[in-house]
């Protein structure tokens, strides 16, 4: 199945939108295979790649996720396209097209239990229960069957977890043999349905089989959410795709991971044939070994913040301090901190003022703690940091000149001591665009391109910010007596842009999102690369043990 997005450029976005996994299913597709079922595989654009195939189905479930980015403000039109795929050719015009829908992510992300509306009144053969889907066209005169969209906001739990599995005198299915078994797991729902998550190979004829260990996402089995419902069905595979239930069995990662350096050992149970047989015990037994590892960030961000004061108590200044709305400096740090503030590693940040005279004795300073503490100049959270800059209004005098370069020496001085690549700083500079020492600070841009620094200055009110501009060097790199720049490390973003006329709201986060963070990836990719540092490989899984089932 293929879908294209309109009005939404996945190449180009690098923000911190919440990120969304699309799961998809598929009913009563048409028929096209004249001695077997259709073979569909789906496809959601070039960029987003395609499912997998499944063979001999009309009710395709498919594993492979898509990961979305979401926008609230944004229309992102999505395309479904599906096709037969009856060769290992790569191109499309070759397979038979078995139908298509539209719609928005928006819309399956606001539909009940994240399941794209309407209903059909169609009901789902597989799980007997109303078809929350949307009816695919594309074919003049035929039913092309529904399409079910199934939307979840992905956690941010990386654990992984390893499984062995084996089974024991599972129920012989295959009339002139044993079965063949595989399993499939399912994560649940709060509406009560299930949602596929893995699929185990095919054991081929044998009511004891031992699959290969697989390594799974938490994320993938349970979002996060330990408790949350595993569903794992055994089937006796079949070539015709009307694979044949053995039965099934719950449980969940919190279970699982208790479980570790043992065997978790599960009756597996065929509610059809409990109710029939007074005698039924069990269609056999599922064991699970399974070994977890907790997966943490290996690179520490730290984001510092420095705001320009200025005199609060004139109507005029930014930083006027009025009962009814907050000033542009704390409209700007609370916006954009709050976007930044995810990617420090322990949410404390060391926030200063630059240009002032400060109490006791009016001595200027072009780095002041806001809190006041030059021993611990951390605030906790963003609302930390907007408590010091008001305190800090309070007591310090606005004093020029404006001078960049003592910030930004203050900040290189701390990543100059830490460059093997297990931390990176982010200095955030909030100002309404007067520089006092353009060629100073152009110096401390060079010498601070070489070390794992980004810098995001935000110009708040209505100056024009040219030098500002010129320090963000997307077109020319800044230079310094005939020195360039290692790197592009400056951001510059006119917070005006993002904001009403009546300057009290902001129009777009996710925009606002989308350019305060624009380039930080690329420039610690760059550092990266320019020293040499390769990704930290994962922590190694301990040996699954040898498995002897009984026979």
């Amino acid at each position: 199945m293929m879908a294209s997005i309109g009005e939404f450029d996945p190449l180009n976005t690098r923000v911190p939108a919440t990120k969304i996994e699309v799961t998809v299913s598929c009913r009563s597709l048409l028929d096209v295979d004249t001695f077997s079922k259709s073979d569909p595989g789906m496809y959601i654009s070039l960029t987003f790649g395609r499912t997998e195939v499944i063979d001999n189905t009309r009710n395709p479930d498919f594993v492979r996720k898509f990961v979305l980015d979401f926008f609230f403000e944004e229309k992102q039109n999505l395309r479904f396209d599906v096709y037969n795929v009856d060769s290992r050719s790569c191109n499309i015009s070759k397979y038979d097209f078995l139908g298509q829908t539209f719609c928005t992510l928006g819309e399956i992300i606001g539909s009940t239990g994240g399941r794209v509306a309407p209903a059909t009144g169609l009901i789902d053969s597989v799980a007997n229960r109303p078809l929350p889907a949307k009816p695919m066209v594309g074919i003049p005169g035929k039913k092309c069957g529904v399409i079910i969209l199934t939307a979840e906001e992905l956690s941010n739990c990386r654990d992984i977890a390893t499984m062995q599995l084996c089974a024991n005198k599972l129920d012989k299915k295959d009339f002139f043999g044993k079965s063949d078994p595989f399993l499939v797991f399912y994560r649940s729902n709060e509406d009560g349905t299930f949602t596929i998550c893995h699929k185990t190979e095919v054991i081929k004829n044998t009511l004891n089989p031992v699959w290969q260990p697989f390594t799974i996402p938490v994320r993938a089995l349970c979002n996060g959410d330990y408790d949350r419902t595993v569903k794992v069905d055994v089937y006796d595979w079949d070539r015709d795709g009307s694979h044949d239930f053995i039965g099934e069995f719950t449980t969940s990662y919190r279970e699982l991971s208790r479980g570790q350096n043992q065997f978790n050992v599960y009756e597996v149970l065929n509610p059809k044939k409990k109710g029939k047989k007074k005698k039924y015990i069990n269609s056999g037994t599922v064991s699970i070994f399974a070994t977890y590892k907790k997966c943490h960030n290996a690179l520490l961000i730290h984001v510092y913040m420095f705001v320009f004061p200025g005199n609060p108590s004139q109507p005029t200044s930014l930083h006027y301090m009025s009962p009814y709305q907050m000033n542009a400096y704390a409209m700007a740090l609370k916006a954009v901190g709050e976007i930044i503030q995810d990617y420090d590693s322990d949410k404390l940040f060391p926030a200063y003022g630059f240009g002032a005279k400060l109490p006791p004795d009016g001595k200027i300073s072009h780095a002041f703690p806001l809190n006041g503490d030059s021993e611990n100049p951390n605030c906790v959270g963003i609302e930390g940091v907007l408590e010091s800059y008001f305190q800090s209004l309070r007591t310090v005098q606005l004093y020029g000149p404006t001078n960049f370069a003592p910030v930004i020496n203050k900040v290189a001085n701390c990543a100059a001591e830490i460059t093997d690549g297990s931390q990176y700083f982010v200095l955030l500079m909030i100002t309404d665009g007067v520089i006092s020492d353009m060629v100073q600070t152009k110096e401390a841009v060079v010498n601070a391109s070489s070390l794992p620094l980004s810098i995001i200055i935000v110009g708040v009110g209505p100056a024009e910010f040219d030098a500002m501009e010129e320090l963000d060097g997307d077109d020319v790199r800044v230079s310094s007596r005939g020195r360039l720049a290692e790197r592009d490390i400056v951001q510059f973003v006119p917070f005006r842009d993002y904001i009403d006329r009546s300057g009290n709201q902001v129009l777009s986060m996710a925009r606002l999102a989308k350019d305060v963070l624009a380039e930080i990836p690329d420039q610690l990719l760059s550092f990266m690369k320019s020293r040499g540092i390769e990704p930290r490989p994962a922590m190694s899984t301990p040996p699954m043990p040898e498995l002897h089932p009984h026979m």
